[in-house]
């Protein structure tokens, strides 16, 4: 049989390739990914017919074996990561969130809370008032407006408990979110944005609810705050500096978003340098502050790295490369408004994040080598999604293969958007019934640890035409299993497989896993919808809350050892390969 070179991805702290982009997807984790395209005796009724060897019949084995000596990446404990859009704040949400949804991904979790997300970070104002009512302003928490009209009795000084909603505030909730997203497509169109004050009293809710979840806040200040020559007018934040660290809250910053597109959003423009200088101005006043003397920033969040937006970053490096504690960017595979379920499953669109990935890591290894790079912003499509697709099972393909690729390229975080929002890029919906990729993400957080090991496959492989590219539909990736899963003895080892095919593949495990006992966790579409699927199975059982203060138990399916893996068609899965007792994952 023809070795197949495992095409390796790797993530975290990438030494000198770190983009702030989609790739990056803001979560220091590593893994390794071997793709490969099988021909027609793999099963592939579309190959190309050729003359099969002697005595090969139409389907291959693939065998499969793990270097597990010492692992190719180390990614941060935090790789897989959340935004939390300030609609909840905005729109309320924030009462009604479970906090349960979010421990579930709390142990390797950062909670990002992009305040200049879209325009309204530009927008933004602070304000120690409980509410304020400028001239045409939405006031982020103001009590008047709020559904739930108590403070949220969230401390965890008082157990973090949180007040049971009837289901008619919920609906009354989801009614006022609405309306509120009506007024803000209306804005969005005329291109007219009122501002966004937020409270000190919504301050406290949120870092409140973020401390109880288990997660670590980072607030993006507003960048559109300018003086008459253009630099950074930094009075309103410097407020909001002084609040926070007189309640001594733990939270770390970022300046603006996207600042590539402030000339198309706003009708302002700021460039990379003056951008460096903004972000160099915000370190001095930080470490004015005691309490974030020490504390981490990261920027510069710029869009998907084209032309000028790669010349936007190169003028900030220059000039703030060494100011920033990880260089971020964002990335979103598909336009929203003309996705279809078979975009998902293109092999071309999966790899678009590589390119990408190799422009940041390029621009940061030239100013600042081995600077981290975080994903901070990625999205399955933009413009908000589409209903039954990107909430849907065929969106995981893109979600799962993105860990792996970022993992195994180096970058150090990923940051998904969004937890919950008005779009369909979410993982929870207005009901807070976990979607598809919460469940695929809660697996990755459950079996995933930081450290990516390299694969090395072996099989029968078709030569393609002259001039065709093959791609690769049967993507694989290795990790160490999760120290903080203590049903697996440290040395175990986690893969993670992706079949596009339409046929099932067989994988054989081979050298050092050679007969060892697996643990199968396979998810699949629920349901008559198919692809479309809002709900998934896990080893033929569907998954759903317990109910609304419990997760369901993620059984495994047990395999005999020396078992040949079945990969059912256009599935996800993860298999944990037990007591391997390799060398790269018995020490953290």
């Amino acid at each position: 049989s023809e070795l197949i070179r495992g095409f390796l991805l790797s993530g975290m702290p990438c030494p000198s390739s770190c983009p702030p982009g989609l790739l990056a997807l803001m979560a220091p984790g590593l893994a390794l990914m071997a793709t490969f395209s099988l021909p027609s005796q793999a099963g592939d009724r579309r190959a190309l017919p050729v003359e099969k060897p002697p005595g090969v019949k139409g389907r291959t084995l693939i065998l499969l074996d793990v270097n597990t000596k010492s692992p190719v990446r180390i990614i941060s404990e935090n790789f897989l990561s959340l935004q939390l859009d300030p609609s909840i704040i905005h729109d309320g949400w924030l009462d009604f969130l479970s906090i349960l949804l979010l421990q579930g991904l709390s142990d390797v979790f950062v909670f990002i809370f992009p305040w200049e997300w879209g325009v309204y970070s530009s927008c933004l104002q602070f304000c120690r008032k409980a509410n304020p009512s400028p001239r045409r302003s939405w006031a982020l928490g103001d009590s008047s407006n709020d559904i739930v009209r108590s403070d949220i009795a969230l401390d965890k000084q008082k157990g973090c408990k949180i007040a049971q909603h009837p289901d008619i505030m919920l609906e009354l909730q989801r009614e006022k979110a609405a309306q509120m997203h009506l007024v803000l497509l209306k804005e969005q169109f005329s291109n007219t944005y009122s501002n966004l004050t937020l409270t000190a009293r919504s301050l406290d809710k949120l870092y409140n609810f973020a401390d109880c979840s288990g997660l670590h806040l980072i607030f993006a200040l507003n960048a559109l705050r300018r003086n008459p020559n253009n630099s950074w007018n930094s009075s309103n934040a410097l407020s909001l500096l002084k609040y926070s660290a007189s309640k001594k809250y733990n939270i770390s910053w970022e300046l603006g978003n996207e600042p590539n597109n402030y000339r198309t959003l706003v009708g302002r423009s700021v460039n990379g340098s003056q951008l460096g200088k903004d972000y160099t101005q915000l370190r001095s006043l930080l470490q004015l502050i005691r309490t974030y003397s020490r504390a981490h920033l990261y920027g510069p969040n710029i869009g998907r790295p084209r032309k000028n937006v790669v010349a936007f970053l190169e003028g900030f490096m220059k000039v703030a490369g060494g100011t920033v504690d990880a260089v971020t960017w964002q990335h979103y595979y598909i336009d929203g408004r003309v996705a279809k379920v078979t975009d998902f499953l293109k092999t071309r669109l999966l790899d678009t994040l590589s390119d990408q990935i190799r422009k940041i890591q390029k621009v940061v290894n030239t100013y600042t080598p081995g600077k981290k790079i975080w994903l901070e912003g990625v999205g399955m499509t933009s413009a908000g999604g589409m209903n039954n697709l990107s909430d849907s099972y065929a969106a995981g393909f893109l979600w799962l293969n993105t860990l792996g690729l970022l993992a195994s390229q180096g970058i150090d975080v990923v940051v998904r958007h969004s937890f919950l929002d008005h779009g369909h890029n979410h993982l929870v919906d207005q009901n807070f019934n976990p979607l598809p990729d919460y469940w695929l993400s809660l697996l990755y957080k459950r079996l995933i640890g930081p450290k990516v090991l390299a694969i090395h496959v072996a099989g029968l492989q078709r030569k393609p035409r002259p001039g065709r590219v093959i791609r690769d539909k049967l993507r694989i990736y290795a990790h160490c299993t999760s120290y903080h899963n203590h049903n697996y003895v440290r040395g175990s080892i986690t893969l993670y497989i992706i079949n596009l095919h339409r046929s099932r593949k067989k994988i054989k495990l081979a050298g050092t896993l050679r007969d060892k006992i697996v643990h199968q966790y396979l998810l699949q579409p629920y349901g008559k919808d198919g692809l479309h699927s809002k709900s998934v199975q896990l080893n033929g059982q569907p998954l759903a809350m317990v109910d609304d203060g419990t997760l369901p138990e993620l059984k495994p399916r047990p395999l005999r050892a020396g078992r040949t893996l079945v990969i059912p068609p256009l599935t996800m899965s993860f298999y944990v390969v037990k007591n391997v007792n390799a060398l790269a994952c018995r020490y953290r």
